[in-house]
C-alpha cells in the first residue's frame, strides 16, 4: 500500500517560505527542487490560497457547474486522471491525458504544447475549454456573486465588491502552488543524505545520467528541460475505435486553425504544430517533469505507455513510430539496456516520487438569492 501524506492547503504557504536546503552541485545539472517561483502579481497568502482551493473543487467554475478543476485533476488519481485520455465535458472526450498538477509551479510552459506560460492562464484556459470546463468568464463570475461566502473572500483577499472572474484564476494558481513535492528520495540524496536512495536506484541513477542519457531532456531540478519533441508515440487508439473521440478530435483540428488536407487526412495529434504552424513542429510535445510519475500512469501525451518500465522500455528500443516520423528526433536511439538495468532505471524513477499527496476536499457554499440592497 503506498504511504499518503494528507496536509492542509494553508500549511503550504509556510513551507514555500522556508530556504531550500543546501545541496552539492553536479556537473550534469541535476540538483533538489527548491521552493516554487511565486510572481510578483499574485503574492500568496493564507486567505487567497484557501480560496483558491475552494474554486479548484467547485463546480460553479464550468459551463453546466458540474466539471470542476478536480474533475480531470483528482487528488487520489496522481491529481490527474489514471486513464490514456482525460474527462471530457459532456458530450465531449478529451484528447489528451491529463498531466498532474503537482510541481506545476515550476513550468513556464503549461498545457503539452505549451500553450499557456503561467499557471493564471492555464486556469482560465481549462475553465473555458470545449472540451473540459466549456464556460464563459461572464457566466461564471455571476455564479460567485451569488454566494455570500465567496463575496467576503474576494473582498478580503482582493478588495472586490464583487468576485471578478481574473481573481478568480489567481487564486486557484495559488493554490496550485502549494502543491509541490521537494522531499522524494532523489531530493534527499541531492542534499547529501546518501542513504536516501538503494543501490539499485543509485546504479539507476548512473544510467539515467549516462548509458541512457534521460538527462538530455530531463535535466535541472524540474528534470525537464521544457523543450519539444517528437518521440514517435504512436496514436491513440480510441480515435479508430472511439466515435466521441473521433468527433472530439476532429472539433480540435478544425478549431486549432488545421488547413483542409490535414483536417481530412491527419490520423494523429500534430501538437506543437498546432501553435507554430510550422511542419517541423508536427508530433512535438513539452519535455513533462519526471517527477511524482509513480502516481500519474498512464504516460505521455495520450497515455499510450500503461508502467514507468514500458517507458523505458519505449525508450530503450529508440522511441517508437506514428505518421510524424520526418520530425521525430534524433536523440531517439536504441540504447542497449540489459533488463537488469532497465530495472534500475525504473528504480531510480521511483525515486522521484515521495508520499501520495492527498487531500480532503473542502465543503463548499452555496448560491442564495442576492440582498435587495444589492438588487437595487
Amino acid at each position: 500500500m503506498n504511504a499518503k501524506k494528507i496536509i492542509p492547503a494553508v500549511a503550504f504557504v509556510a513551507l514555500l517560505a522556508a530556504p531550500a536546503s543546501a545541496q552539492s552541485p553536479r556537473p550534469d545539472g541535476l540538483a533538489a527542487l527548491g521552493p516554487p517561483p511565486i510572481p510578483l502579481d499574485n503574492p500568496m497568502s493564507d486567505a487567497k490560497v484557501e480560496l483558491g482551493k475552494m474554486l479548484f473543487f467547485d463546480p460553479l467554475l464550468s459551463g453546466n457547474a458540474a466539471m470542476p478543476c478536480s474533475a480531470c485533476h483528482l487528488p487520489d488519481a496522481g491529481w490527474a486522471v489514471q486513464d490514456r485520455i482525460s474527462f471530457g465535458y459532456p458530450g465531449t472526450t478529451h484528447w489528451r491525458n491529463s498531466q498532474t498538477i503537482i510541481n506545476s509551479a515550476y513550468y513556464s510552459k503549461l498545457f503539452w504544447a505549451g500553450a499557456s506560460k503561467s499557471l493564471e492562464a492555464q486556469a482560465r484556459s481549462a475553465a473555458r475549454g470545449g472540451v473540459a470546463g466549456n464556460g464563459e468568464d461572464d457566466m461564471m463570475e455571476a455564479r460567485l456573486a451569488f454566494v455570500p461566502e465567496y463575496r467576503e473572500m474576494f473582498a478580503e483577499v482582493f478588495g472586490d465588491d464583487w468576485p471578478n472572474i481574473r481573481h478568480a484564476y489567481m487564486a486557484i494558481a495559488a493554490f496550485q502552488r502549494t502543491l509541490v513535492q521537494t522531499d522524494t528520495p532523489f531530493d534527499n540524496y541531492m542534499r547529501g543524505d546518501d542513504s536516501a536512495l538503494s543501490e539499485q536506484q543509485k546504479r539507476g541513477l548512473d544510467l539515467f545520467a549516462g548509458k541512457a542519457n534521460c538527462i538530455a531532456c530531463h535535466n535541472g531540478p524540474l528534470l525537464s528541460d521544457e523543450q519539444y519533441y517528437n518521440l514517435g508515440v504512436p496514436p491513440y487508439a480510441g480515435w479508430e475505435e472511439d466515435e466521441l473521440a473521433q468527433i472530439t478530435f476532429r472539433f480540435e483540428l478544425y478549431a486549432k486553425g488545421s488547413t483542409e488536407e490535414l483536417y481530412r487526412n491527419t490520423k494523429d495529434d500534430p501538437g506543437l504544430y498546432f501553435r507554430s504552424k510550422d511542419k517541423r513542429h508536427k508530433g512535438k510535445f513539452r519535455t513533462p517533469s519526471l517527477r511524482y510519475t509513480k502516481y500519474t500512469f498512464p504516460y505521455m501525451h495520450n497515455g499510450m505507455l500503461e508502467t514507468l518500465r514500458d517507458v523505458v522500455v519505449f525508450y530503450n528500443e529508440g522511441g517508437g513510430e506514428n505518421e510524424f516520423a520526418a520530425t521525430k528526433s534524433p536523440l531517439l536511439q536504441p540504447l542497449g539496456l540489459s533488463d537488469s538495468e532497465v530495472d534500475d532505471l525504473v528504480a531510480f524513477l521511483e525515486s522521484l516520487s515521495g508520499e501520495e499527496i492527498l487531500m480532503d476536499e473542502p465543503e463548499l457554499p452555496v448560491m442564495q438569492p442576492l440582498p435587495a440592497a444589492a438588487q437595487n
